[in-house]
């Protein structure tokens, strides 16, 4: 359950995330940022998650700018993430070379025995930063 200052908060979509950050949309944009700037704003993980994706796959964000852009949104005085631990634990993967998502799947699965993919990469990265427990199947 998300911290309430007030008695009433938003939830946001991707859409308001991505037009508030690009601003490639005028209209749009402008009321994306009306409502992100007035109003108190309840971002889910998955919105995150989408956003990073939807920023580096159509806008082709690098994981440097990925990494200010949702740091700095998150951060915003009206915007409540729903997990802000585990978005910044992701961005600092992300900041070390995991891919967020993958960040975000690890955080989640910490507690079991092992994480188990055929994602060659993400078992790369998790084993150079000292994730243990991620292997093939």
């Amino acid at each position: 359950m998300p911290r309430r200052r007030g008695d009433v908060m938003l939830a946001i979509d991707t859409n308001l995330v991505v037009r508030y950050l690009t601003g490639d949309h005028p209209q749009q944009s402008a009321k994306a940022k009306a409502v992100i700037d007035r109003e108190e704003v309840f971002v889910s993980t998955t919105v995150m998650l989408e956003t990073e994706w939807v920023l580096r796959s159509t806008y082709g964000f690098d994981a440097k700018r990925l990494c200010k852009a949702l740091r700095g949104f998150g951060g915003l005085p009206n915007v409540v993430l729903e997990d802000p631990g585990l978005v910044a634990f992701a961005l600092d993967r992300m900041d070390d070379g995991m891919d967020f998502a993958d960040a975000l799947h690890w955080w989640r699965a910490a507690s079991c025995e092992a994480f188990v993919t055929f994602d060659q990469q993400f078992i790369r990265s998790a084993k150079a930063m000292g994730l243990a427990k991620v292997r093939l199947p």
